[in-house]
């Protein structure tokens, strides 16, 4: 009997830890993917297999990342906290410096009998985290372009300034322990080529093609692994340069293009609040910092649209592959950019600022393939610090701790619950000798900002954008006399914090 009593034990643990017990995650990430998809109204976009997904699953329609750039952004993201308790608000510096003992979303599952693994840009580039993973990351070789002749122009270049030494290179701190990258210093010119590129390549030729072929692999011999699995993929596209397959560009003819009505930046708001463009000015056909002309705007923001659709098609593959191998069924599949994207809007190029477009960002859940809502659209305002805490509950895991985000299960059972009040993102400047940084909160009905000295604490200026009379941020209101009460009233509720912005009737776990 003993015998017997031990087997059906040792049994039910393996089917409690077995693939079939537990759904697999695949996290896909795409790299300055702003809301510009079919599935988000924009009927000129060709991106049928992000459509598709958002069509077996939910959609989040005002979903916002904490801060408009990669490292902060995935930060957030993968560790569930704030920037203001991460630590990260720039591209250099490793979240282990400032809180060790974090456990990130992928070593929560990995702590959880999963195995995790990661193919692409996941955390930001050269600041991985090995703790996270089962088995070493694979990244794809470095080079973005497809024609011979731009490789060997940047390569020519480079050469001249290791002669001269000024080449660029990136001088990395390691821990000593674990190897995980702290710091990234970079020193010397970096080499930029064109801001984009149609080479008539194969898909595969490019790096987000390597990278999907990579993530295929992966998943081909995922499948035979007992273990559920965790895994993240990260398409570079739509990130500068705009480099994709010819066919792709051929998709949106130059004269389709229109430039956004507000090609300016926003009355009355501070310079700061703008003024910074990221790297866009370095690449080698700009003409130089804050010059882009309509004619180079349109080729820009055909090559964004290019470079997304070649990534929906990259998205298309693994998806295949999914249902193929017979995974799908048991998958989680989430799908998300890491911020958005200025083309243009508000007088601002890339990301780097706390307006909408910046800050918001698609998200698309398919918690399984017989999801009772599927195709639906979900209003309710949601933030990036959710996703971890949501993965693990419709993963079946214990709720994790220490998580500044709250799970959207209840979301997705109902789209259409009452939700947070508010959410929250910031950006830092630096203006003169003062360090800034800019707390922004979007309400269902506003956009406030406030920019803070982070010695003094004073606030050295305010933005306030009226979403039901004014929802591109054209106009800021703060110097109105007529909104100085709902300043007031907003003000209190920033410095409140999301703490207090949970949905009501919610409390902590």
């Amino acid at each position: 009997m003993k015998l017997i009593w031990l087997g059906l034990v040792l049994g039910a643990m393996n089917l409690a830890w077995g693939q079939n017990s537990k759904p697999n995650v695949l996290l896909i990430i795409v790299d300055d993917l702003r809301p510009e998809l079919g599935c988000y109204g924009k009927s000129q976009m060709h991106t049928p297999n992000i459509d598709q997904l958002a069509k077996e699953g939910i959609l989040f329609r005002q979903a916002y990342c904490q801060q408009a750039v990669c490292s902060p952004s995935r930060t957030s993201l993968l560790t569930g906290k704030r920037p203001e308790t991460t630590k990260i608000s720039g591209n250099d510096d490793h979240f282990r410096q400032f809180i060790p003992e974090v456990v990130t979303l992928p070593q929560y599952f990995k702590k959880n009998g999963y195995h995790t693994q990661s193919v692409g840009k996941i955390y930001h580039t050269n600041l991985d985290d090995p703790l996270s993973w089962s088995v070493p990351s694979w990244m794809p070789p470095p080079a973005r372009y497809g024609k011979p002749e731009t490789n060997a122009s940047i390569e020519k270049e480079k050469k001249r300034l290791q002669a001269e030494g000024k080449a660029y290179q990136e001088i990395i701190t390691y821990d000593s322990l674990t190897k995980t990258p702290l710091h990234v210093k970079q020193v010397g010119i970096e080499v930029k080529g064109p801001s984009w590129e149609d080479p008539e390549v194969a898909d595969t030729v490019l790096r987000d093609g390597k990278t999907m072929k990579k993530a295929l692999e992966i998943l081909q011999n995922l499948k035979h692994q007992s273990q559920p699995f965790f895994l993240a993929v990260g398409l570079s596209n739509p990130h500068l340069p705009f480099a994709a397959p010819k066919k792709y560009f051929d998709l949106y003819p130059y004269e389709s293009i229109r430039l956004p009505q507000n090609f300016h930046p926003p009355l009355d708001a501070p310079d700061y609040a703008y003024l910074n463009g990221g790297d866009l000015y370095r690449y080698a056909d700009i003409e130089g910092r804050y010059k882009v002309s309509p004619q180079k705007a349109k080729e820009l923001i055909r090559g964004y649209y290019a470079a997304t659709s070649y990534s929906d098609a990259m998205i298309g593959l693994i998806i295949n592959e999914l249902q193929k191998l017979g995974l799908k069924e048991n998958t989680l599949i989430v799908l998300i950019g890491d911020h958005g994207y200025h083309l243009g809007e508000n007088g601002a190029w890339c990301k780097q600022t706390n307006f909408e477009i910046a800050t918001r960002s698609p998200f698309i859940i398919v918690p399984s393939t017989n999801y009772a809502l599927a195709g639906a659209k979900c209003e309710a305002m949601v933030e990036f610090v959710d996703i971890y805490p949501t993965l693990a509950d419709l993963a079946g895991l214990a709720a994790p701790t220490g998580c500044e985000g709250y799970s959207l299960k209840k979301l997705i059972d109902k789209p259409d619950l009452a939700w947070k009040s508010a959410v929250f993102s910031q950006y830092p400047r630096r203006v003169e000798q003062k360090r800034l940084m800019g707390y922004s909160m979007r309400t269902p009905q506003y956009r406030y900002t406030e920019w803070k000295d982070q010695k003094s604490g004073k606030i050295e200026s305010r933005e306030l954008y009226n979403h039901s009379i004014d929802p591109e941020e054209n106009k800021n209101l703060a110097l109105s006399p007529d909104y100085q009460m709902i300043i007031n009233q907003l003000s209190k509720q920033l410095q409140l914090g999301w703490q207090k912005a949970l949905p009501k009737n919610e409390s902590r776990k």
